[in-house]
Formats: structure tokens, sequence, C-alpha cells
């Protein structure tokens, strides 16, 4: 869900760190120039990996009234792109280069009923929002689903402050999510907001569409790094330009693309916008489809790509083992 924003570069001063689920830190930053968050905004953060800067975006969990206090919690993610490590490493007194709260996924007062899905580490773009639906007296339900009671960040606050209005569901004791389910329970007037890994995204999405609900009331915000597979080194060959290019686990074939000189389009760098969509010309392997943007059938059809998440992995069972013995996938393709 893409929204105009214009972006104000400021300092962030990290005032408070804290563990508060196993592998998510929370971090409390104070900023240089303050300006109110609202529901479901986010911060860009420059980060370093490897030594070089690169920009990261997280979810605003909480913020002041006066929005003097952010706050930001990450999943430590070690087979991602490096970002998560970076903020898992800052110390008490670091500033940071960070914008002011952008927003992507907003919150429409005035429905007749809610429905706000988190998937793991997704409720960091979720909280606020439940937040101001309980102030407001809505009706809403918030539903929080996880692999494990201890990697689920703010449960216990969330069911001291939502009580009945939170359903939780957790893998490892018995209660998985369904989505036929949830996605029954929603009636013509209900939106749905979401944020969570790709499967659970792109499961909701159909079963939505399957139902013939209204589509502008499913909205939704994604990782733009969750995959169906586990990341690999890669090869991205760009004949119009003359360039072949390794792509490693820790980057994104965009980023790779404009390491190497590529005159690359691009706008949300999280799979939603599809404006650095390219053709694929050639596949040795199979592409891991990253995006929100593509139909399920575009997917098979195997013609384009969203280069700023989606990969290309050895096989389709995507297996570390199938990599080594065969080598590196490989995708030929055009840019616009």
């Amino acid at each position: 869900m893409a929204a105009t924003n214009i972006e104000v570069w400021q300092l962030g001063t990290v005032v408070e760190v804290q563990t508060i689920a196993t592998g998510i830190r929370r971090v409390v930053l104070e900023p240089s120039l303050p300006r109110k968050a609202e529901p479901g905004s986010h911060i860009d953060v420059m980060v370093t990996i490897d030594g070089h800067k690169d920009r990261r975006s997280y979810s605003i969990v909480e913020s002041s009234d006066d929005g003097t206090r952010l706050v930001i919690s990450v999943r430590k993610a070690p087979l991602t792109r490096g970002g998560s490590l970076f903020i898992h490493g800052l110390r008490v007194g670091e500033k940071l280069e960070i914008t002011q709260p952008l927003q992507n996924f907003p919150l429409r007062i005035g429905a007749r009923r809610y429905i706000l899905l988190a998937g793991g580490i997704g409720i960091t773009a979720i909280i606020n929002m439940a937040r101001v639906l309980r102030n407001l007296a809505s009706d809403y339900t918030l539903v929080y689903a996880g692999r494990s009671r201890a990697a689920m960040a703010y449960l216990d606050e969330l069911r001291q402050l939502h009580g009945g209005n939170l359903v939780v569901h957790i893998d490892d004791e018995g209660t998985p999510l369904d989505v036929n389910e949830l996605v029954a329970s929603a009636t013509e007037d209900t939106e749905l907001y979401m944020c969570g890994p790709i499967r659970l995204m792109d499961a909701v999405r159909r079963t939505w569409m399957e139902r013939e609900l209204s589509y502008p009331n499913l909205r939704f915000e994604t990782f733009g790094n969750s995959g169906w597979y586990d990341p690999e080194e890669f090869i991205v060959r760009v004949p119009g330009l003359g360039l072949e290019v390794p792509v490693g686990p820790g980057r994104s074939m965009l980023e790779a693309l404009e390491d190497a000189g590529a005159d690359m389009m691009f706008d949300c760098r999280k799979g939603e916008c599809g404006l650095c969509e390219v053709k694929i010309l050639a596949l040795e392997g199979a592409v891991d489809h990253r995006d929100v943007f593509y139909s399920a059938r575009q997917k098979k059809a195997t013609e384009k790509m969203a280069c700023c998440v989606s990969r290309a992995v050895t096989s389709k069972t995507g297996l570390a083992a199938e990599a080594s013995a065969t080598g590196p996938a490989v995708v030929t393709i055009e840019v616009s």
C-alpha cells in the first residue's frame, strides 16, 4: 500500500535497549527533529553492513505524543541482509541517521469492523493500530500468530491491554492459525490489516480474493525479506548492460545491480509497488517470489520478478544440498 512521503533525515540517539523476547531487541530513540508518528508508520535507518552504509525500514512500535521518543523492535535474522545484526549491536548513547516517521500503511478510522493480523515480528506494524482502536472503542479483533510463546514480543502487555479482543495462535502449543477460518469471520464491511511472513500474507490474500471480499479492505505491510526458501547465492545476468553479477544471501538483486552500476527503477523496496519489475529472459533454477504485487498466475508464469525482494534458487525445493551439488541458480533479465 504505497503512500507519498517527504523524507527528512535526522539523528536519532539510542537511549534504551532491551531484549523483550527470544531474538528480539527493543530500541528507544530520541530524534533530533521530533515529529509525531501515526499508526502504521515506520522510520528508515542507515545501517552499516560490512563497512558499507545501507538503508533499512523498521515499524514504529511506540511514539510519544510529541515524537521525542520513538521505539522500534527488531528480530535478529542472521540469514537476511544484515540490518538486524547491526540493530542488535547498538548501545545506549550511539547516534543513527534516521528519517522522520514515514507512512505506507495508514489506519483508516471509521470502518464498521477491523481485524488486525500479526505474524511473528509483524506485531511491530500492528501494535500501535490496536492501541488506537481500543482507545476509540472500535469493533476490532487483534490476531497474533507465532511459532512459540517465547518468541512473541509484547504478548503479555497485549493481553493486559486488549483482553478478549486479542486472539493468540501458537504453533508449538497446538493452536496454529487457520487462515480459512480467519477470513470466513470477515464481513463485507470488515477491514483487515496484516503484517507477517510472505507465506501468511499470500495465503490470506488468496483466501480473501476467493471469498470475493472487497480488495481495498485488505491492507498490508511486508517485511521485504521473508521468502519461501532460505536465501542462497545466485547469479543475475543482464545482457543489455553486459553485466553478470553474483547476488549473495545477504544482498538483494536490486542492491547487487545498483552496486554494479545499473540504473534501476524502484520505490518501496518491499515487493509491494512493482516499480522494480524486471523481465526474465532465461532461468536456470526457480524463482522465489517474495513480493505481494504479482498474482498467483503471474508468479507461476515466471516471466517477471520484483528484483527488490525476489530471488533465484537452485531448484523448486530450495534445498541447500542441491545448491552445492548443482551450483548457483542463474537468472537472465532485461531491465526497463
